[in-house]
C-alpha cells in the first residue's frame, strides 16, 4: 500500500523538522515537501501534488487560510488539515470555510495526529459536535441572513439518514453497517448530499446540517 504523501506548511524551520521526523517514524507516511508560508505552500502544493498538507495559520505573507482556499481550488484532490496554536474560533471557522477537511491544535497527541490524518485521506473525517458548536456560533455572528430553502425536501430519506449518522462523527463503514448498506452507496450517498448542498467536504457538510436544523442539535459530552 502506497504511504500519504504529506507536505508540511509552518513558519518555523525546527518544528517542520521535528514534524517531518516524526512523521517519517510512523508507517505509512511520507513526507515530501516543506513550505515556510502559504505562497510557497501553493507553489510546493502545484509541483508534488500531495494527498494531504498539514498546514499552519498565522505566517508571514500569505497565510494558511488563504493558502488552503487557493490549493482547494487548484487541487481538489488534494486534502488540507489546519495544524496550528490558535483556538480562536474565527480562525476555525474560516479554515472550514474554504475547504480545510480538519483542524488540530499543535498540543494534539502524536496517535491522534495519525489518526486524524489516516481519516482525512481515506475521507472519513467527520466534525465533532464541539468543533461544530463553535462554528455554528461564528456562523451567528457573521449576522447573515438565512435562506428560505427547505434543504430536506433537497435530500431523499437515506440521504437524510446518512447525514444525521455523519453528524455524530461516524465512518463510511459504521453508517453502511447502521443502515444495512454498502460502504460504497454509503459515498455515493455522501456525494450527492455535497453536490445538493453545494458543499465540498464532510466537515462542511456535519456543520451546515446542524446549523441548519436539517438534523437535531444534541448537547456534546465532551
Amino acid at each position: 500500500m502506497k504511504p500519504i504523501r504529506l507536505l508540511l506548511v509552518d513558519d518555523h524551520a525546527l518544528f517542520r523538522k521535528g514534524l517531518a521526523r516524526l512523521l517519517e517514524q510512523e508507517q505509512g507516511f511520507q513526507v515530501v515537501g516543506e513550505a515556510q508560508d502559504g505562497s510557497e505552500a501553493l507553489n510546493k502544493a502545484k509541483d508534488l501534488k500531495p494527498d494531504l498538507v498539514l498546514m499552519d495559520i498565522h505566517m508571514p505573507g500569505s497565510s494558511g487560510i488563504q493558502a488552503t482556499r487557493q490549493i482547494r481550488e487548484v487541487l481538489p484532490a488534494t486534502k488540507v488539515v489546519i495544524l496550528t496554536v490558535s483556538e480562536e474560533d474565527k480562525d476555525l471557522f474560516e479554515a472550514i470555510k474554504y475547504g480545510a477537511h480538519g483542524y488540530l491544535l499543535k498540543k494534539v497527541r502524536p496517535e491522534a495526529l495519525y489518526e486524524t490524518i489516516r481519516s482525512v485521506f481515506r475521507g472519513e473525517a467527520a466534525v465533532s459536535r464541539a468543533t461544530a458548536a463553535k462554528i455554528l456560533d461564528e456562523f451567528a455572528r457573521q449576522a447573515r441572513k438565512p435562506r428560505e430553502e427547505n434543504y430536506e425536501e433537497k435530500l431523499s430519506a437515506r440521504e437524510q439518514e446518512v447525514l444525521q449518522l455523519l453528524t455524530e462523527g461516524r465512518p463510511n463503514k459504521e453508517i453502511g453497517n447502521r443502515l444495512a448498506i454498502a460502504e460504497n452507496t454509503v459515498k455515493n450517498h455522501l456525494k450527492n448530499i455535497l453536490g445538493k448542498l453545494h458543499l465540498e467536504n464532510r466537515v462542511q457538510a456535519a456543520t451546515f446540517a446542524l446549523g441548519k436544523g436539517i438534523v437535531p442539535k444534541k448537547h456534546d459530552p465532551e
